[in-house]
């Protein structure tokens, strides 16, 4: 029902039609002309960069093997986390450069980026994605000290004498 031809809604039903005709947002494919996706992943004051394209499973961070970079088994798991609940963790080469904070908040900023750019290299694996909560930027940063204050909420000692 367009306004052109000279009708008038008399109900909410109708204007329900309109809306689901018109439907949801669609996700397009972000890619260059190299084949690469490339997205930005942060977790608290740590930024990575990631590219990602076709290849055989190759994850490379600041120059270095990943299982090098990060030693740790379990941050290791938080990087593949959203490459192994997409079932795509053989098909894609990694490349990230990451700075800032320590490394458990590179790991996470690293699984950010790894997870919006597989929505931005294919975008129907973003609901996947999306439920398992890999494209939500974590917005908790490290709280600031304050005047008079021995840390952010620790008061100084108190003596009465």
């Amino acid at each position: 029902m367009s306004n052109t031809d000279n009708t008038t809604l008399t109900g909410l039903d109708q204007l329900k039609g309109e809306v689901t005709a018109a439907g949801g947002p669609v996700y397009v494919r972000k890619v260059d002309p190299q084949g690469r996706a490339y997205a930005t992943g942060k977790r608290k004051n740590a930024i990575a960069r990631v590219w990602i394209k076709r290849g055989h499973g190759k994850i490379t961070v600041n120059t270095k093997d990943f299982k090098a970079y990060f030693a740790r088994p379990v941050l290791q798991m938080v990087l593949k986390q959203p490459l192994i609940a997409a079932a795509r963790a053989d098909e894609f080469d990694i490349v990230v450069t990451v700075k800032g904070g320590g490394l458990s908040g590179q790991a996470g900023a690293v699984r950010h980026g790894v997870s919006k750019a597989l929505t931005y290299f294919e975008p129907e694996l973003r609901g996947i994605l999306k439920k398992g909560g890999f494209l939500t930027r974590d917005s908790r940063v490290v709280e600031r000290k304050k005047y008079g204050h021995a840390k952010a909420r620790r008061s100084f000692q108190f003596s009465k004498r």
